[in-house]
């Protein structure tokens, strides 16, 4: 069993920025599969970034204002995000594949004001 704690939401305004953090209960140093998801009020999850064999992906909507990092010694993987729009408004969740099974953290509010 895994165990996904993410931390750092909250209410900002447009054009700032916000670091989540998601903690693991295990080792992450071969989790191949690790990332971010959100999911806003109406719509369905979507893929924000994830570590994939080691490569780092991003949707579209967010390439050059989110950055996605892992810092193995504390199973920590953090996702920093810079020029927040309303858009980005939704719940961050954290995910990870391990043994062939998905494990996904509570998740956080992100809530960005025009």
């Amino acid at each position: 069993q895994v165990q996904l704690v993410e931390s750092g939401g909250g209410l900002v305004q447009a054009g700032g920025s916000l670091r989540l953090s998601c903690a693991a209960s295990v080792s992450i140093f071969s989790i191949n599969g690790m990332g971010w998801y959100r999911q806003a009020p109406g719509k369905q999850r979507e893929l924000v970034a994830v570590f994939i064999s080691g490569s780092r992906n991003y949707a579209d909507s967010v390439k050059g204002r989110f950055t996605i990092s892992r810092d193995n010694a504390k199973n920590t993987v953090y996702l920093q995000m810079n020029s927040l729009k309303p858009e980005d408004t939704a719940v961050y969740s954290c995910a990870a594949s391990v043994g062939g099974h998905n494990y996904w953290g509570q998740g956080t509010q992100v809530t960005v004001s025009s």
